[in-house]
């Protein structure tokens, strides 16, 4: 998004002959990102974050004067150009984004019933070291299908305070063959008497 901000910015400075940086356009980027309407919501940013569209400098100008200073007049141009161009930069960073999605993205094919592979990275209270951890916390079966981006699984008892429905591109399909990491209570080894005896002679004449 920053490079294109970047190429964009350098392209709006030749083609209208402003001698400003990109980077003095960044305010009004961000005030075109958050009123620009979500493809999916057909709603904008700002009422979905806040509840409320920011007003922009240009709107407060009123369109009923007769005569307005030329300074005044050269500004809002520029705020309406800027406006104009940052919509454009919007939409081809969406529609960017849209295409490589569109590519890469799989539909996954999870059904109510199968076995599925929960990962580690849901669940954020399991202690000790990250790097020795497995990938999956256990093997759960499916419970519902929210859309086609989640599902909800039937967890054991011991993970049964963690919420149920997980993204699917955090799960994967079980297979027999992969390992899967259990939480096993810590058991400690039933050590005998005669044992400890012996360890403790071999310790003295070893003196």
């Amino acid at each position: 998004m920053v490079r294109r901000v970047r190429a964009y910015g350098l392209e709006f400075k030749y083609c209208d002959w402003f001698t400003h940086y990109w980077y003095t356009l960044i305010p009004e980027l961000k005030l075109a990102y958050k009123t620009s309407i979500h493809a999916s919501t057909n709603q904008t940013h700002a009422i979905l974050e806040k509840r409320w569209n920011p007003k922009l400098a240009g709107d407060s100008l009123r369109k009923d004067l007769i005569e307005i200073h030329p300074t005044a007049s050269t500004f809002k141009g520029i705020l309406q150009r800027a406006r104009k161009n940052s919509v454009r930069c919007t939409e081809d960073s969406f529609a960017y984004a849209k295409d490589k999605w569109d590519k890469s993205h799989a539909t996954p094919d999870f059904k109510v019933g199968d076995l599925v592979l929960v990962s580690t990275t849901n669940f954020n209270n399991m202690q000790g070291c990250k790097t020795l951890k497995e990938s999956f916390a256990e093997v759960c079966f499916i419970k519902a299908l929210h859309g086609e981006n989640a599902f909800e699984v039937e967890l054991s008892e011991k993970l049964s305070n963690m919420h149920p429905t997980f993204p699917v591109s955090l799960c994967n399909n079980h297979s027999p063959g992969v390992r899967v990491f259990i939480n096993t209570p810590t058991q400690t080894p039933q050590i005998s008497r005669s044992s400890i005896c012996i360890s403790i002679q071999f310790q003295q004449s070893s003196f």
